[in-house]
């Protein structure tokens, strides 16, 4: 049967807003049967030859893994190949000659195959007939259940034998003479399974269920497990085994007629046990099932009649009667079948079952509290109503604020299933929805963080068990409640399995007004994003405010006189989170009612009181105090909340215009914000991002609105006291790389009436951050905020050919600026790079772009695009395109335009997604072809294709292999392209982000006979460059490029003449390299180069040659190592290396 390869493929382009998407590969593999049959077949044929050698075992071992492992999704493909593989198996197996090594090798074939195919279905494959039974329990009885490399052949010895347990004859018959030839008695079958099972501590549900071992052993068995839960203990793995094989046991096991007379001696050795208080969740949740299991026991099965039932437990019932009939029939049950429900008594037992049950609510493991949510659930369906009614009484003394949130969660596990089960009935709804209700807003503060989240999810199971277990009119007086709560749940929870949850257990279908339409809107899906459930379907507390943001328009009165007042003393409270969320919610109310306000003609004072106007005025003032003050809060996890929040207030307020104009406010929110640009370096990593981001749109709304006394014309008395633009200027040379950030960005924030008369201070401060030397530090995050702010700068001031360099940006700096951003992408250091040369294209119109300085930008530009990384590909590809296609203004002097034009088409700037790899190379690569591209597109290939990333390296490559392709026979080209080549390798020769790529590219190239009309001439000029730049990169002690330069040497070996002499004595060198790991890739290239070209060896010695590469240890001493390697030398016909002593370093072997 042949195999079927589905494979598809999918690229995801930009969505806009925050950029596109990396490409996405989606494959697919649809086998459609099991191929590897014949090798399979050989693998286990070859099982008898390979046992007692450790390699070939395991390798044998390994291929037979992966062969399998294939059919994890689809293993009913091996269906029709068990029978001839586990005969295979079994054959060795049953040999008497078999050694125990391969015995369980065998087994460890078997198990692997089983557990690929499932043992319930591999397990019917074993023999079991009589004659089975014997040898299976010799064998294991042989077995060491303390041999932890043997532990397959116990395991699948257990599934043999818990299938011969199953033959339907009296297992007594099968002694025949207990007397042995000795004289001694042999022990009988029945007592050798029993001793296994107590030894090796397994379940033998199976075994005991037998008639004949149920009558004669199952007392003593029962006896057994009781003594063994009495004298073990948790406190060792030993025990803990055999605790859990004896509960298994005892739980298993259902054959209530003989159970019913020691239940109550179970149940009193658990009592003593105290099983709820052992440290093994395991061992708890058994006890809880044991539990349950016994209580079942003392009560009678039936079905309570008192239950409430939606109507018939049969689908055809239900569609038979009418809705009225079935629910009268339902809901009102027989007064006869009452009465006789009545009349039994109830064990004393089952209270003390029930007691344990409820304490297994609130235990600490979610498994164990769920088993014992069931246990109450089944337990209760067996009793009396009255009892049933108390039942339920106690699981809602869970739902006290004195418990923790252990109770709250398995007392909603446990309402979930009585209601499930029609046990909790519609008049307890009353007392269970406030409950829910509490539930679904559950939630406790431990520390920094909070629990409850598992709460709310079991609270809408609740919800979601009561939908479909209650008749609608049974709900109705509950809808609008549990709608509200659950809406509110579905939008507006953290966590997002709660809002999930909540998504999908609405009771209200058809109830509520506008369910549907809810239920659509906030469906599974759209709740799973936290930005859109929060923005956009509610129309955390930073998203929290944002969504008070989107409310105000549809309530502006309330938010105004109710939600304001209430947050202000809120936000200068002393819970540090509630404050931290009452400010940014009165910054985000304040400014969406300025937004109002605008409408109306309006101010914002005009909508809001007097008192709160000067509350938001202190919320600052109390920070202040507070920030002076308290140390923790100004420099520890409080600071990393307040001061990005006052820097949200600070610009919330500048953008709603309040009046604060030349008030001592305005002094202390300057403070604020310089003081935390000069602290940005006591902050987290996590925090340093958002809270920079708050500070530079803090200051430019601040001096948008109260620095300047007109549009365009600062204030001078402001301007002069707080002298803005030096304060940052200087903190240009701040030995802490974030105020550098800081103060960077905020000069490129800064309006256009401060920077003016002061751009050449501040171009000058940020083009020498730019360039900072070594000696002051790298400082990379400092150099990227720097371009960033310089783009800023520029556009802010605007351009003006013959205006001063100190206001606008013209034709005497226009120069500088240019050559520091194309200097800073080169600059692989940083992660901003050729992202603001189209904002100076696009404000350029009037200066004079000179050719020089626009194929310097375009050669950029298409480099960055051939390179890895999706996201800057895909930004410098769209900026590539939009200089190119760009008409006002139009940019001059583009290399090879018109040939551009043709391989980008107007519509390529919409359609090409540069983010996908399968999409981008393929244009890219057409430049290679374009004189004036061809270095910087190949560079930028270069990292590309000798990349890591599979589908990158997979189209980058494809994509230059086929170009090459296509000028592998046009001679004048390709020598145009490798001497473009080895001018790369030339520059970046010291250069490891590109030198390590390049060799891995060239080697795909060698393997791909990418130079093959160069090899058809003797030395030929390119392979002897290559050569010489090679061997200067043997000299480096990296391992990675060494190997890659290994590989290559291999790949020159095809080209003819001196050179493949010298490309061999290259090799024999670095055979003894004083790195054995070199030794062994390169003994380990020469064996496969030597298999490739047949013509390197005279064919004769071939067979030596190989013997010598591939047996010798080549992590052995370098004297040992040499005598092998110039033996190989001789075979080559290549002079042996000689040793020369060099006075200040080690010896170094060269070629005389």
């Amino acid at each position: 049967m042949l195999e079927k390869m589905a494979l598809t493929e999918t690229d995801n382009g930009s969505s806009g807003g925050d950029g596109g998407e990396s490409d996405i590969i989606v494959k697919t593999c649809v086998l459609g049967g099991f191929s590897e049959s014949d090798e399979t077949r050989a693998l286990i044929s070859s099982l008898p030859e390979v046992q007692g050698d450790m390699v070939s075992t395991e390798s044998v071992t390994q291929r037979f893994l992966v062969i399998m492992n294939r059919y994890q999704e689809q293993p009913h493909l091996l269906d029709p190949h068990l029978d001839w593989m586990f005969n295979m198996i079994l054959e060795t197996i049953r040999n008497e000659k078999s050694p125990p090594s391969l015995v369980h090798l065998s087994f460890k074939f078997l198990y692997i195959i089983c557990k690929v195919r499932g043992y319930k279905i591999f397990m019917q494959l074993f023999p079991h007939e009589v004659a089975d039974v014997q040898p299976v329990l010799d064998l294991l009885s042989r077995q060491d259940p303390k041999d932890t490399e043997t532990w397959e052949t116990r395991y699948m010895l257990l599934l043999w034998l818990s299938m011969t347990c199953l033959i339907p004859f009296d297992l007594s018959r099968l002694d025949g003479h207990l007397e042995s030839d000795g004289g001694k008695s042999r022990e009988p079958i029945m007592d050798r399974i029993l001793a296994i099972a107590k030894v090796i501590y397994i379940n033998v549900f199976v075994f005991m269920t037998r008639p004949d071992v149920k009558q004669k052993r199952l007392g003593d068995f029962l006896d057994w497990s009781l003594m063994t839960i009495t004298q073990t203990n948790d406190q060792s793995m030993t025990d803990i085994m055999v605790l859990d094989g004896a509960l298994q046991s005892l739980v298993t096991h259902k054959h209530t007629d003989h159970v019913e007379v020691c239940a109550p001696t179970v149940l009193q050795c658990l009592e003593k046990k105290h099983l709820s208080d052992s440290s093994q969740a395991m061992l708890r949740k058994l006890g809880v099932k044991l539990i349950q299991r016994l209580g079942l026991t003392f009560l009678k099965p039936r079905l309570a009649a008192w239950r409430y039932q939606r109507g018939s437990r049969s689908l055809a019932a239900n569609l038979s009667m009418s809705q009225t009939t079935a629910v009268t029939a339902a809901v009102s049950p027989d007064v006869e079948t009452r009465e006789q429900e009545e009349d039994y008594d109830i064990p004393e037992e089952v209270e003390t079952v029930i007691e344990h049950l409820l304490v297994g609510l609130k235990d600490k493991e979610t498994i164990v509290r769920w088993s014992a949510a069931k246990g109450i659930g089944r337990v209760t369906g067996r009793l009396p109503k009255e009892l049933a009614d108390e039942v339920v009484g106690s699981v809602l003394d869970c739902f006290s604020f004195q418990e923790t949130d252990n109770a709250w969660h398995g007392g909603c596990l446990a309402l979930a299933e009585l209601g499930r089960r029609g046990l909790l009935l519609p008049s307890r709804l009353t007392d269970v929805v406030p409950l829910i209700i509490k539930s679904l807003t559950y939630e406790e503060k431990r520390g920094a963080c909070s629990v409850g989240s598992n709460v709310r999810d079991a609270a809408c199971y609740v919800c979601w068990s009561f939908a479909r277990a209650y008749e609608p009119k049974e709900l109705q007086p509950f809808v609008s409640q549990i709608a509200s709560a659950l809406l509110i749940t579905a939008v507006f929870d953290r966590n997002v399995n709660c809002r999930r949850a909540a998504s999908v257990s609405s009771p209200v279908n058809g109830t509520f007004p506008h369910g549907i339409d809810i239920l659509t809107t906030a469906d599974y899906y759209a709740v799973g994003n936290l930005s859109n459930c929060y923005l956009n379907i509610s129309v955390i507390r930073e998203l929290s405010t944002k969504a008070l943001h989107n409310l105000t328009p549809q309530a502006p009165d309330y938010m105004a006189t109710t939600v304001l007042p209430r947050l202000l003393p809120m936000a200068v409270g002393m819970d540090l989170l509630g404050r931290h969320g009452a400010i940014l919610a009165c910054a985000e109310i304040t400014h969406a009612l300025y937004k109002l306000g605008l409408q109306t003609n309006k101010t914002v004072v005009d909508i809001i009181s007097s008192e709160c106007v000067d509350g938001l005025k202190n919320i600052h003032q109390m920070c202040y105090c507070t920030f002076l003050n308290v140390v923790v809060l100004s420099r520890g996890f409080g600071g990393e909340l307040m001061r990005p929040a006052v820097c949200g207030l600070i610009e919330k307020l500048s953008l709603s215009k309040l009046p604060f104009k030349n008030d001592p406010v305005i002094t202390g929110w300057q403070w604020l914000i310089d003081d935390t640009i000069k602290t940005l370096h006591l902050v987290s990593s996590g925090a340093k991002d958002g809270i920079m981001t708050a500070v530079v749109s803090a200051l430019s709304a601040l001096c948008e609105e109260y620095y300047q006394i007109q549009p365009g014309q600062a204030d001078p008395q402001m301007q002069g006291e707080l002298n803005i633009s030096l304060c940052y200027t200087e903190g240009l040379n701040s030995p802490q790389m974030l105020t550098r950030c800081g103060s960077a960005l905020a000069l490129g924030s800064l309006p256009r009436f401060v920077i003016h008369s002061k751009m050449k201070q501040i171009l000058e401060g940020l083009q020498q951050m730019c360039t900072v030397s070594q000696k002051e530090g790298s400082f990379p995050e400092a150099r990227r905020d720097a371009v960033r702010a310089i783009a800023q700068v520029c556009v802010t001031a605007g351009v003006d050919t013959h205006g001063s360099p100190d206001s606008v940006l013209c034709s005497e700096n226009v120069s500088e600026v240019y050559g520091t951003l194309l200097d800073s992408m080169n600059d692989y250091t940083t992660d901003s790079r050729g992202d603001v040369v189209v904002v100076f294209m696009s404000t350029l119109p009037d200066l004079c772009c000179s050719e020089c300085r626009v194929k310097c930008m375009m050669c950029c530009l298409v480099q960055q695009a051939a390179e890895k990384i999706d996201r800057y590909r895909a930004h410098a590809g769209n900026i590539f395109l939009r200089l190119l296609h760009s008409t006002e203004p139009a940019v001059p002097h583009i290399p090879h335009r018109e040939e551009l034009l043709s391989i980008f088409p107007p519509e390529t700037t919409a359609s090409l997604n540069w983010n996908a790899p399968s999409q981008a190379f393929q244009y890219i690569t057409q430049l290679l072809g374009l004189t004036q591209y061809q270095y910087h597109t190949l560079l930028g290939l270069t990292v590309s294709v000798g990349g890591i990333t599979e589908s990158t390296v997979h189209f980058s490559s494809q994509s230059l292999f086929d170009h090459l392709k296509g000028i592998q026979h046009n001679s004048v080209a390709l020598t145009q392209f490798g001497d473009t080549l080895l001018s790369i390798f030339r520059d970046n020769l010291r250069n490891d982000r590109v030198a390590i790529p390049f060799l891995k590219m060239l080697n795909q190239m060698l393997a791909n006979s990418c130079f093959e009309i160069f090899t058809t001439q003797e030395n030929h000029q390119f392979c002897v460059d290559l050569l010489t730049l090679c061997k200067e990169i043997k000299k480096s002690k990296d391992i990675s490029k060494l190997r890659a330069c290994i590989s290559v040497f291999c790949g020159l070996i095809q080209f003819q003449g001196n050179v493949r002499k010298k490309v061999l004595s290259q090799l024999l060198m670095l055979l003894c390299h004083s790195f054995p790991v070199i030794r062994k890739t390169t003994a380990s290239q020469m064996y496969e180069m030597v298999l490739t070209y047949d013509d390197v060896i005279d064919p004769e010695v071939l067979d030596d040659a190989m013997t010598i590469l591939s047996d010798t240890n080549w992590f052995d001493d370098i004297p040992t190592v040499r005598t092998h390697r110039n033996q190989l030398a001789d075979l080559l016909q290549v002079p042996r290396p000689q040793v020369i002593a060099k006075v200040t370093t080690e010896p170094t072997e060269v070629f005389l």
